[in-house]
């Protein structure tokens, strides 16, 4: 690890971060702690990730940035095969977690987990000579939105208005995976399931039928289901059912004529969206009413590229992805995509978000030997 990697504790806050060197040469008095704090003292709920968006463009202006909306996209092209960098700039509202801090080896504060570490080793492996002047081409997307509903995921009119990524032999979204290699994704369906029944006042329930307690047996089979673990290519995923909202009656003195449900369902990358479909409609056979309201793909393993192979050489676990990421988006254009990333997925979202020093360099190292 070089020197400036080890500069953990010395950190600069982001108004006195230095600026870069020479094209594609990164100062030797910036350490990974010292962006990873710069990152979080900006502030970029979802919505607000103008101010971040410039400040990454501002700060890597060397590799001719393009602004996509609230998203930035960086690197050119010289005819080198191409490797793309994916992490999304915004993060989950204020939880009284910022400014950032540094304390017992870990950097706290808002996104340090989710995804900010992944933006510091992104820019780092952006600026650094090495990888500048090694085999590959690289590129860093960095987009906005991804935090909030998936309609409004500024990675899709990146994607539209950004053929050159089109181009890409390998791309990896660097969301936290503890630093494990994680490979596909799960798919998601979400379901409208209604139970009928008749209303009546509720001191005569003779004269209707409780569409409540119709659903009961449905209900549960569904807490008996559960999950289940769905081997993949040697891996793991899970396939789950979960009923997530709940909601019937109009009145305590009334028979509920109505009781509407959400039913969500993951599946593994060995299921079409179709087979998931299907697979939700005969689990919800003794519903009344089942409407798909939305649902986003699996993401199939890249089996066979030969970039896959060198990343799993370096790092130490290889896992299955069970939760849905952006690598889907991408597969869905036909580019081989996995999930590596510094950050730990149990601290995504909360108020003592934290992440590793040790995690951040470990993740850049091994970046920087898989680009090198």
């Amino acid at each position: 690890m070089r020197s400036d990697r080890r500069q953990a504790h010395r950190v600069h806050r982001s108004q006195d971060l230095p600026q870069r060197g020479a094209a594609g040469v990164r100062s030797s008095g910036v350490s990974l702690v010292d962006d990873l704090v710069w990152l979080i003292d900006i502030p970029s709920v979802t919505g607000d990730e103008a101010a971040l968006r410039d400040a990454v463009a501002s700060r890597l202006g060397h590799l001719q940035p393009r602004v996509v909306g609230n998203s930035v996209v960086v690197g050119t092209r010289t005819g080198r095969p191409l490797i793309v960098l994916y992490g999304h700039l915004d993060t989950v509202p204020v939880q009284g977690n910022l400014p950032a801090r540094v304390e017992g080896g870990r950097v706290h504060g808002l996104g340090a987990s989710d995804m900010k570490s992944g933006l510091a080793v992104m820019i780092a492996l952006l600026e650094d000579a090495g990888v500048a002047r090694g085999p590959f081409d690289l590129m860093g997307v960095f987009y906005d939105a991804e935090e909030g509903p998936a309609a409004g995921n500024g990675l899709e009119r990146v994607l539209d208005e950004s053929p050159d990524l089109g181009a890409a032999e390998f791309s990896i979204v660097m969301e936290p995976t503890d630093g494990e290699l994680q490979l596909g994704c799960q798919g998601a369906i979400n379901a409208t399931v209604e139970f009928h029944g008749t209303a009546a006042h509720s001191a005569r329930p003779w004269l209707g039928e409780n569409a409540i307690t119709r659903a009961g047996e449905w209900l549960s089979e569904m807490h008996r289901r559960s999950w289940r673990d769905v081997d993949v290519a040697g891996l793991t995923f899970k396939e789950t059912f979960a009923v997530t909202t709940a909601s019937g009656g109009v009145a305590r003195n009334v028979i509920p004529a109505t009781f509407t449900l959400n039913l969500n369902h993951r599946f593994p990358p060995d299921r079409s969206m179709e087979q998931a479909e299907a697979m939700v409609h005969e689990v919800c056979r003794a519903a009344d009413r089942v409407e798909v309201i939305d649902r986003a793909p699996a993401a199939p393993i890249p089996h066979g590229n030969p970039h896959l192979d060198r990343l799993e050489a370096l790092v130490e676990v290889v896992a299955a992805k069970t939760a849905w990421t952006d690598v889907a988006r991408l597969t869905e254009r036909g580019l081989a995509a996995v999930n590596y990333g510094p950050g730990e997925v149990a601290l995504a979202h909360r108020s003592d978000e934290s992440v590793r020093v040790d995690s951040l360099e470990r993740c850049f190292a091994v970046m920087r030997r898989f680009l090198g």
